[in-house]
C-alpha cells in the first residue's frame, strides 16, 4: 500500500494558528479519504513557519467497487413520481428493473459506482481542503481566488511505494503539484526532490529544517536549561511562551544575554512580562537571589560569531522596553508611597458597570462584605476591610495600564509601598487613601498578599488562597460580582457568560471548601448584599424590581451554586443524584457541610451494606407511598413493638430504636460517616423483614402498624439524607 505525503509551503504562518492548521489538514484529508472509500493505517501532521505537512501511511491503492439499489415508486405510479426518481438516481427508464412484490410491479435502481484510483480521489480531497480550510484569518495575493493565511507558493504532493514515488496531479489557483520543497529560507536556499516521507524528513533536516514542532520544543528547553545551568542560573518555565517560539523557527538557536543592572531591581513579575509579550524572550533568574539577570532568545539562524550579533541587537530592543517598564514603576512607586488616593479618586470616573456604578462603588460594597466575611474566615475585621479597599487600587497604575496581566502582582507592591511609608493609623473607611494597619510586619504582608490574591483561583488548576485575609477579599470580591449580576438579571444563558459568572461562582466553592469556611450563603451576608446591591440597582434608574425581590434572587444564585458544585464534584466521582439527595436536606447552603454528607453518602453507597440497604428503603418507600395514596392517609403514627408479629419484625424495632439513638448525636455532631454507618446497619434486618413479613395483612391494625414501621424506616434513613433521589 502507497504512502502520502502532503506539504502546502507559504509564506510565514503565524505560531498561534499552527497547532489548529495541522489537525485541521490532518481531519480535513483523512476524513475526505475515507469518505471516498479510501483506506489508511496512520497519519501524522507537522508544521514550521513556513509549511504544513501530513503524512498518510498504508493508503489503499484505489476505492471499492459500490453496487446500491434503490427501491422506486410503483410501475402503475402517476409519471410525475417516475420522473423524480430518474432525476434522483441519474438513470434512464429503460436503466431502472421492474421487480414483482405483495402490492405489484415496483421500479428499482441498481446503480453501480466502479473503484477509482488513489491519485484522482487525493487531488479532489486535497484541492477541496485547501479552498476550504478554516484559517481564522486569511488573505487573498495576486489576481487569484484563493484564500490563504499567507501567500501560498508550492504544494508538493506525491505517493510512494517499494516502485518508487509518483506526483499526484493538481492545480489550484495556477499552483502545480509537484515533489520538491525547500529548506530554511536563509541556511539552506533552493529547492530539491524528495521521494517519500522518511526522504523529506531526512534532507529537510540537512537543510536546517526541523519539522516537528515538538521536536523543536524539546531542543529549545534542553539547550536552554543546559546553558543556564552551567552559569548557575535557571530558566523561568513558561510552556505557552515555549509553544509560541517554537512555531516561529524552524531551526531554533537558543541564545543568552545579560539584562542591564539598570533594570536589575524591577520587579521579576514586570521582567518577566516585558520580555515575553514584547520580544518573546525568556527569563533567566538566580535561584539564590530569586532576581531575574538574564534574557534567553531564540534565534532562526547560525551566525559565525555565534549569536554575539544578534544578541547586541536584541539587548538594545531590550532596553529600550525595560526602559518604559522602569519609567511606570518609578512612577506608580511616588503616587503607592503618597498613599495611592490618586489612584482611588481616579476609579471614581472608572465604570464597572452602567447598572452597578463606579469601581469605587464596587471597592466599597467589596469592603462592607470582607468586614462582615472577616470572622467567619478567621481575619482581622479592620485588617479585610483595609485590604479591599486597596486591593483594586493598581488598575489605575500605569504598569497594569501597558500590562494588564499584572493586575493584583502589581497591587501587592504597591500596597507594600503605601503600608510601609503610611504612619500607624485606624484603617480608613473612605477611599482618599489607603492608610496604614498600625500593626506589625506580618499584618502588613497579609494586607499586601489580598491584593495579589483576591483574583484566586482563576481556574480549575490555579492555586486557593490560604491566608485569612486574602480568603476574606477574595470572597467578597466574587460575591459581590454574583449577587450584583444577579440583581440587574444580567445571568449565564445557555454557553454565554460574558462576565464570567460561572468562573466566580466556583472560584468562591473552592475557596469555601479548600478553606472548610462555614458560611450559609442563604444567610445575613448574602441577602444584606443584595439589599446594597438593590439600591445601587434603583440608584440607576431601575425601578421595576417586584416586592419578593431579594428573595427570589437569593433563592436563585443558591441554586446556580449548587449547579456548579455538581460540575465540581462530578470530578471527584460523586453522583450527581448523591448530590440531589444531600441537597434535599436543611442546610444546603452552607457548602462545606454539604459536601462532607455528600462524601460520606457517597462512601457509603460503594459498600455493599449500603447498595443493598437502598433497595430495601426504595421498597419500604414505594410499598408505603402506594398505600398512603390508595388509603388517603398519612402514615406517620408511631407504630407499637407489641403488634409486632414473628422476630424479624421486633429485631427491626430493635433496629431502628438503635440506629435512632446513633444517627441523632452524629448528625448534632456533624459525623456524617457515623450517621451513614448506623444507617447501613439497618440493612440485614430491614432485608429480613421484607422476607418474612407481608405488610399488607390481613388484619387492619396490623397493617397499620407496619405501614407505620416503615414510615419510621423512611423517618430513620430521612435524618441523614433522602434516599428517595438516589437512582439505580
Amino acid at each position: 500500500m502507497p504512502d502520502l505525503l502532503i506539504e502546502l509551503f507559504s509564506e510565514e504562518i503565524p505560531a498561534r494558528m499552527q497547532g489548529k492548521a495541522r489537525d485541521d489538514l490532518k481531519r480535513m484529508v483523512t476524513d475526505g479519504l475515507v469518505e471516498a472509500g479510501l483506506t489508511y493505517a496512520g497519519a501524522g501532521a507537522f508544521s514550521t513557519p513556513r509549511r504544513l505537512t501530513l503524512t498518510v501511511q498504508g493508503l489503499s491503492a484505489e476505492s471499492r467497487a459500490v453496487r446500491e439499489e434503490r427501491k422506486g415508486p410503483s410501475t402503475s405510479a402517476p409519471q410525475q413520481a417516475i420522473d423524480g426518481f430518474l432525476r434522483s438516481t441519474g438513470l434512464r427508464l429503460d436503466q431502472l428493473e421492474r421487480r414483482a412484490d405483495k402490492k405489484g410491479e415496483t421500479f428499482f435502481a441498481v446503480i453501480e459506482k466502479p473503484g477509482r484510483k488513489a491519485p484522482a480521489i487525493i487531488a479532489e480531497v486535497l484541492e477541496a481542503t485547501i479552498r476550504n480550510f478554516p484559517w481564522p484569518k486569511s488573505m487573498r495575493w495576486g489576481s487569484g481566488s484563493l484564500r490563504w493565511v499567507r501567500p501560498l507558493h508550492s504544494i508538493l504532493c506525491i505517493l510512494s511505494d517499494e516502485a518508487g514515488a509518483e506526483v499526484v496531479p493538481l492545480e489550484v489557483d495556477g499552483i502545480r503539484s509537484g515533489n520538491t520543497t525547500e529548506g530554511h529560507r536563509f541556511m539552506a536556499p533552493g529547492r530539491f526532490a524528495v521521494s517519500s516521507f522518511d526522504d523529506y524528513a531526512a534532507k529537510l533536516r540537512a537543510a536546517k529544517v526541523m519539522l516537528d514542532p515538538a521536536e523543536r520544543e524539546a531542543h529549545i528547553w534542553n539547550h536552554a536549561t543546559q546553558t543556564a545551568f552551567a552559569r548557575g542560573l535557571e530558566v523561568v518555565e513558561d510552556k505557552a511562551l515555549l509553544t509560541e517560539v517554537a512555531g516561529l523557527v524552524e531551526w531554533p538557536v537558543p541564545l543568552m544575554g545579560p539584562i542591564a543592572d539598570e533594570f536589575l531591581h524591577l520587579p521579576p513579575e514586570v521582567l518577566q512580562t516585558s520580555m515575553r509579550e514584547h520580544q518573546k524572550f525568556f527569563s533567566v533568574k538566580n535561584p539564590k537571589t530569586g532576581r531575574i539577570e538574564k534574557f534567553l532568545t531564540v534565534a532562526n539562524t547560525e551566525t559565525a560569531d555565534h549569536g554575539a550579533t544578534i544578541l547586541k541587537g536584541n539587548g538594545k530592543v531590550l532596553a529600550a522596553r525595560l526602559s518604559d517598564a522602569r519609567f511606570f514603576w518609578d512612577n506608580d512607586l511616588r503616587v503607592a508611597k503618597a498613599g495611592m488616593a490618586d489612584w482611588a479618586e481616579g476609579l471614581k470616573a472608572v465604570t464597572f458597570h452602567n447598572k452597578l456604578g463606579s469601581q469605587a462603588d464596587r471597592i466599597a460594597r467589596i469592603a462592607a462584605l470582607a468586614r462582615e466575611l472577616a470572622p467567619v474566615v478567621g481575619a482581622d475585621p479592620d485588617d479585610a476591610e483595609q485590604a479591599a479597599r486597596i486591593a483594586k487600587l493598581d488598575l489605575r497604575s500605569a504598569m497594569v495600564g501597558e500590562f494588564p496581566e499584572l493586575q493584583g502582582v502589581m497591587g501587592r507592591y504597591y500596597a507594600l509601598a503605601t503600608l510601609q511609608e503610611t504612619p500607624p493609623r485606624p484603617p480608613s473607611r473612605g477611599l482618599d487613601g489607603a492608610g496604614g494597619p498600625g500593626s506589625s510586619p506580618g499584618r502588613v504582608a497579609a494586607i499586601a498578599d489580598a491584593a495579589r490574591d483576591h483574583y484566586s483561583p482563576l481556574g480549575p488548576s490555579d492555586a486557593v488562597p490560604t491566608a485569612p485575609v486574602s480568603v476574606a477579599v477574595a470572597l467578597a470580591d466574587k460575591l459581590d460580582t454574583l449577587t450584583g449580576f444577579w440583581a440587574i438579571n444580567e445571568k449565564p444563558t445557555g454557553s454565554k457568560d460574558p462576565f464570567a459568572l460561572r468562573r466566580a461562582a466556583l472560584g468562591v466553592i473552592r475557596l469555601v471548601l479548600g478553606n472548610g469556611v462555614r458560611v450559609p450563603l442563604r444567610g445575613e451576608l448574602v441577602r444584606g448584599q443584595t439589599l446594597h446591591l438593590g439600591a445601587v440597582a434603583r440608584q440607576h434608574d431601575i425601578t421595576d424590581l417586584p416586592e419578593n425581590w431579594q428573595q427570589t434572587t437569593t433563592d436563585d444564585l443558591l441554586a446556580f451554586f449548587h449547579d456548579r458544585l455538581k460540575v465540581f464534584l462530578r470530578d471527584e466521582g460523586i453522583r450527581h443524584d448523591v448530590i440531589d439527595a444531600c441537597l434535599a436536606m436543611p442546610g444546603n447552603d452552607d457548602l462545606t457541610l454539604l459536601v462532607k454528607r455528600a462524601r460520606a453518602l457517597q462512601a457509603m453507597l460503594g459498600s455493599e451494606d449500603g447498595a443493598n440497604l437502598i433497595q430495601g428503603f426504595r421498597r419500604a418507600n414505594n410499598i408505603l407511598t402506594q398505600a398512603e395514596a390508595k388509603d388517603g392517609v398519612e402514615y406517620s403514627y408511631g407504630p407499637d413493638p407489641k403488634f409486632a408479629e414473628g422476630p424479624e419484625e421486633a429485631a427491626l424495632f430493635a433496629a431502628l430504636d438503635t440506629a435512632e439513638a446513633r444517627i441523632a448525636p452524629a448528625m448534632q455532631a456533624e459525623d456524617f460517616a457515623a450517621a451513614m454507618s448506623a444507617m447501613a446497619a439497618l440493612r440485614a434486618p430491614i432485608d429480613a423483614f421484607f422476607t418474612a413479613v407481608q405488610v399488607n395483612s390481613d388484619n387492619p391494625i396490623i397493617r397499620r402498624n407496619r405501614l407505620n414501621l416503615l414510615h419510621r424506616i423512611r423517618a430513620v434513613c430521612g435524618q441523614v439524607a433522602d434516599l428517595a433521589r438516589i437512582e439505580g
